[in-house]
């Protein structure tokens, strides 16, 4: 395919990692996308990423908010789950009402890793009693994950579909969660259009090109595995974050979908090469109004060949509040994107 030139864009590979584009398009006057995002070919791309395995995984959440010695607890697809940290800090989880009588195990006390339900003191030290039965629970250094086998329906799988990252000790990782009214693919279907960036997020995404996009029927049989960023099944970008005014960094990204509720995002050439965004969707249940509501879990794992990222690192906790606050301005944006399409499927207004 034949790559168009555009401002701030072109082959990226030995530049600074800032610099200065030339004076801005106004927003209105950039070229439009709509021909190239067709309905059809997101559409294909989305059935090719629902149809793949997920071994019955489910992400809980950030692996940092099951912390030793207090539960976590979340509703996964209408299942109440509970996870806690055993007493060599293994992830374990299950369901999260009390065996005895109901009670929300999420609002227990957890003491030397066993799980002490707060009405008559029953206690579980995650292996099965009294009818409660642990869920499998992996933790990937990231986030945690919870199977369920009964709500996937699929084949297990021994752990999750999980995409290549930068090792840890060389990458600051941050975790965002939100939650909306919608269902898992409205999420994965927002992430597998890389055409909205710089129209509905001007504030982060400028001079975005998609320079390769799978066309209705690839990523089968090409010999690479579904969802990595050699698959032909993918779309690769080339696009420059905003820092401040007209200073940019321009980067290629290439998006997958390596399971049904995920879809990462490669940096592959540019500053932060090697760097992933990892979206997962997470299906919680139906609200007071019997709507959809799912979670978005995104995690960016970031690494830097720069020296200077080694100080990045030391100021990890200084920096990962900032990395989730720029998640979360960009998913308040594209959780009213996914809702839009949930209520337009679901009233039959939703085109094509």
């Amino acid at each position: 395919m034949t790559r168009p030139t555009t401002p701030g864009t072109g082959p990226l590979r030995g530049r600074l990692p800032l610099r200065l584009r030339r004076p801005a398009t106004v927003w209105e006057r950039q070229r439009p996308t709509w021909r190239d995002a067709r309905p059809a070919l997101i559409d294909s791309a989305l059935k090719r990423a629902l149809a793949r395995p997920s071994g019955n995984w489910y992400v809980l959440g950030d692996t940092r908010a099951v912390r030793p010695g207090a539960p976590f607890g979340r509703t996964v697809a209408g299942v109440e789950v509970v996870a806690w940290r055993d007493p060599d800090g293994r992830l374990v989880a299950g369901p999260g009402a009390c065996p005895h009588l109901g009670a929300p195990l999420r609002d227990s006390r957890v003491r030397c890793g066993t799980l002490i339900c707060h009405w008559h003191g029953l206690a579980l030290d995650g292996g099965p009693f009294a009818g409660w039965e642990p869920f499998p629970a992996y933790d990937d250094g990231v986030l945690a994950w919870v199977r369920l086998d009964e709500v996937g329906g699929e084949e297990p799988l021994e752990r999750p579909v999980l995409p290549a990252r930068p090792r840890p000790a060389a990458s600051v990782a941050a975790v965002h969660t939100g939650a909306g009214v919608c269902e898992p693919e409205d999420v994965v279907a927002n992430r597998l259009d890389p055409w909205h960036g710089s129209w509905f997020h001007p504030y982060s995404f400028v001079d975005l090109t998609v320079v390769d996009a799978p066309g209705p029927g690839t990523g089968e049989g090409s010999g690479t595995p579904a969802g990595t960023a050699g698959d032909g099944d993918a779309f690769t970008v080339e696009v420059s974050f905003k820092v401040a005014g007209r200073v940019v960094v321009p980067v290629t990204a290439v998006f997958t979908a390596p399971e049904p509720r995920t879809v990462v995002m490669h940096i592959t050439g540019g500053e932060g090469e090697g760097s992933v965004v990892e979206t997962h969707a997470t299906p919680l249940g139906p609200d007071h109004l019997d709507r959809p509501r799912t979670a978005v879990v995104e995690a960016v794992v970031a690494v830097s060949g720069r020296p200077g990222f080694a100080a990045a690192r030391a100021a990890a906790p200084a920096l990962r509040p900032l990395m989730r606050a720029a998640a979360a301005r960009l998913w308040r944006d594209d959780l009213a994107y996914a809702e839009r399409r949930w209520n337009l499927r679901s009233t039959g207004r939703f085109p094509g």
